[in-house]
């Protein structure tokens, strides 16, 4: 189990916010915190203390007018931190390349794979040929609906038709180099980790899973290396002193 930092960029600006809360409608989202300082700064700081596998994920679609300074902000962090953090936020195989060549690790997937709340699998397959499976983060970021988790797209708006089982990650593992997996409903409300969810993925030993939502303190910290079993790393947002929050960043990042 390790921390994975991470930098959410929203209408141009390091923000945290509550996920299920995101529209592309105006581009409005619940904010927890927004940085004064740019994408860059956390990069530096993440490269300082030898923090790798973060990401950075753009918040705006492509059609928002804030897209271009969003991803201004991405690239500079990208910059900062050559080979040390991921980047995710409508990533294609006509893009993934060029995000790579700027300074990704690796490129994280959503709404390209899974469009229109359909599993898409030719556009994975024309990614996979694109930048290779071992540049491939895959995010099955999951919301429960009738006591089921089933993977959400659109910055978390749309239901797809697919559940998030150990079946379903051992299918598309055969296409990515690790998961990462949101608790959509838990996202920026430090509420506790989505235990099911956790005891879940922390049993399946496929390959690295990244989980982020929820954890909040360090006695709920506790309780999700119980629950995962420790197979799981983590990342930790609206929590963070960084971001306002009330957990320190400084005894985090030596875990």
């Amino acid at each position: 189990m390790k921390f994975r930092p991470c930098i959410d960029i929203h209408n141009g600006q390091v923000k945290q916010i509550v996920g299920g809360t995101l529209r592309d409608q105006g581009d409005q989202a619940v904010t927890n915190f927004a940085s004064q300082l740019d994408a860059a700064w956390y990069a530096k700081l993440y490269r300082r203390d030898g923090l790798k596998g973060g990401h950075i994920i753009l918040l705006n679609g492509v059609d928002s007018v804030y897209y271009g300074e969003t991803r201004r902000q991405a690239l500079l962090a990208l910059k900062a931190y050559p080979g040390g953090m991921q980047v995710g936020g409508g990533i294609t195989a006509e893009n993934g390349a060029a995000y790579l060549e700027a300074g990704a690790s690796h490129v994280i997937v959503t709404s390209y794979v899974f469009q229109d709340g359909k599993f898409h699998r030719g556009n994975l397959e024309r990614l996979k040929a694109a930048v290779g499976k071992e540049r491939i983060v895959l995010d099955l970021s999951c919301r429960k609906k009738e006591g089921t988790y089933f993977i959400v797209t659109n910055r978390w708006q749309t239901f797809t038709d697919v559940a998030l089982t150990q079946d379903t990650l051992d299918f598309l593992s055969g296409y990515c180099d690790e998961f990462l997996i949101h608790g959509v409903d838990v996202e920026g409300t430090s509420a506790g980790a989505e235990a099911d969810l956790v005891r879940m993925l922390g049993s399946w030993r496929g390959m690295p899973v990244t989980y982020a939502g929820g954890i909040g303190s360090m006695e709920e910290l506790r309780r999700f290396q119980e629950l995962s079993g420790g197979g799981l790393d983590f990342t930790v947002g609206s929590a963070l002193d960084l971001f306002g929050g009330d957990l320190p960043y400084d005894k985090i990042s030596r875990l």
